[in-house]
């Protein structure tokens, strides 16, 4: 069973079973297909050098949405804009941060530096971003429903599992910015 991120001597550390780890990695890939930009074969190879990518448009998937929101709600064009001259490097380090969380669960021991520390919970939150937006968790009400479901033997169908999974992911994330905040409290 997972052991919550906690900070101590050797820094953050924390400890999954290897099937926690195989779901964890799992996850994290996932989001990082979902972010991986499609083929834009006709891109200009100068604006794809410097990071700008005028044929972007808005995500029609709700959890891609959820991760690269718009700008301005009320702005299409301003937000169209910041787009093009930001998605790219928003998915890349996106991309970046789960890729290098999973390298980390190739680890025996999960002991995570600050930078370690930041990308895990960066790909923590877009998960858990992903799995709330699949869960169509809206507000509270809709939180606290999911949060309801604590047992892996009452999960009998994909919402609960999928619930199950937010739930641990969430205790997850929530113990490492724990610690994260502990790391920075001790420092001079």
């Amino acid at each position: 069973m997972a052991k919550a991120f906690k900070y101590g001597l050797k820094g953050i550390t924390g400890f999954l079973e290897p099937a926690e780890r195989e779901l964890l990695r799992s996850l994290f890939d996932d989001v990082v297909s979902m972010l991986e930009p499609g083929d834009s074969g006709s891109q200009d190879p100068l604006t794809a050098l410097i990071g700008l990518d005028m044929d972007v448009r808005e995500p029609s998937d709700r959890a891609l949405r959820r991760l690269l929101p718009n700008v301005m709600k009320d702005d299409g064009a301003a937000s169209l804009e910041f787009r093009q001259l930001t998605e790219r490097s928003l998915r890349e380090t996106k991309i970046g941060a789960l890729r290098a969380a999973a390298l980390d669960l190739d680890k025996d021991e999960l002991v995570l530096a600050d930078a370690d520390a930041r990308h895990w919970s960066m790909a923590l939150n877009d998960v858990r971003l992903v799995l709330a937006e699949r869960l169509d968790i809206q507000d509270e009400a809709d939180a606290d429903h999911v949060h309801q479901m604590q047992d892996w033997s009452q999960a009998e169908d994909v919402e609960s599992y999928l619930a199950l999974v937010y739930n641990f992911t969430t205790w997850l994330q929530e113990s490492l910015v724990q610690a994260m905040l502990q790391a920075m409290e001790s420092r001079p």
